[in-house]
């Protein structure tokens, strides 16, 4: 016999069991059954059901929860401002890789190819990210050519281009390489003759 619950709140049982689903869509996606969810979350089948309507429903909620931005911009908060350019763009960078990554990869195994309707939404988050980013390049502002803005642009898309598996081909750009490539250009430094 299974064993019995845990006495929780719906909404904490929810949350539980949103939490025990989102590693499972990354390795199953929708294949994912209600009893492998019961198994990782350590209830009885049934219990799923008494806080959402439908497996779908469940997968649907794990599904906002793991591509939710929220914890990604408490992280991007973290980044100490105080740093040279290039290790503050290459922290930047990993946040950005390791959020990436783990979209993509559920992505790939829910059969998705862009966000769900309920995502379309992310414009004011995106807006965030973009405000913490240029806060975090605005004290570098004299030493580039280009806006703190586009800066912050130009790192984003090289690294989303740069870690996607399809648009790079199979062979994503390291951190080091996106950043290098960002601040350095891909030329040789010209040599000066004496």
């Amino acid at each position: 016999m299974p064993p019995r619950a845990k006495p929780l709140s719906p909404d904490d049982r929810r949350a539980a069991l949103v939490d025990a689903t989102v590693p499972l869509l990354l390795e199953h996606g929708r294949a994912v059954t209600t009893r492998q969810i019961a198994d990782a979350a350590g209830i009885a089948e049934g219990t799923i059901f008494r806080v959402f309507d439908s497996k779908d429903d469940l997968v649907m909620a794990a599904l906002e929860h793991a591509l939710d931005l929220d914890p990604f911009i408490a992280r991007l908060g973290q980044v100490e401002p105080d740093q040279e350019l290039g290790p503050l763009l290459l922290e930047v960078v990993e946040l950005f890789q390791h959020r990436f990554e783990r979209v993509f990869r559920l992505m790939t195994r829910m059969g998705m190819v862009g966000p769900p309707k309920a995502h379309r939404h992310m414009e004011a988050e995106r807006e965030r990210v973009a405000a913490i980013l240029v806060g975090l390049v605005e004290p570098h502002r004299d030493s580039l050519r280009v806006p703190p803005g586009q800066l912050v642009h130009m790192v984003r898309l090289l690294t989303f281009s740069g870690t996607h598996p399809h648009i790079s081909d199979g062979r994503p750009l390291s951190a080091e390489e996106i950043v290098d490539t960002v601040l350095n250009g891909v030329l040789k430094p010209q040599r000066k003759d004496s």
